[in-house]
């Protein structure tokens, strides 16, 4: 069950993805900087924060967001599929790499722990 700071960040979190699909990036940043003024630890903002920057070409700002997450959750796989992602676009194969590593690595690790959750060879075909 989410407490109340986390139930208040994820519904922010979802408005400010909302105002982003509307084609309103600026609103949902602000969203997402105000919450994080007031809860920097929230993974969930600083990573929708990143996605919003990224698909807006703002590379830079989209990689401080993305380091912001990452110092908080090294091991997401959703993250590290971001900064590989984000480093492929701004030129560095070699970062790129390592993060799709990472990002290869947490998904072989959730299917372990998680077996029921991943698909089966009959899901696949």
């Amino acid at each position: 069950m989410l407490n109340r700071q986390q139930a208040a960040i994820t519904n922010i979190v979802e408005d400010a993805t909302f105002d982003f699909t509307m084609g309103e990036a600026e609103t949902g940043i602000a969203k997402l900087k105000a919450a994080l003024e007031d809860s920097p630890d929230a993974f969930e903002a600083w990573h929708a924060l990143c996605e919003i920057y990224y698909s807006e070409k703002r590379y830079d700002e989209a990689l401080e967001a993305a380091e912001k997450a990452h110092a908080l959750r090294p091991d997401d796989l959703f993250v590290n599929t971001s900064l590989s992602r984000i480093w492929l676009e701004k030129g560095s194969k070699e970062k790129a790499e390592h993060f799709g590593a990472q990002a290869r690595m947490a998904g072989w690790k959730d299917q372990l722990t998680n077996p029921e959750s991943s698909p089966g060879e009959d899901d696949l075909a």
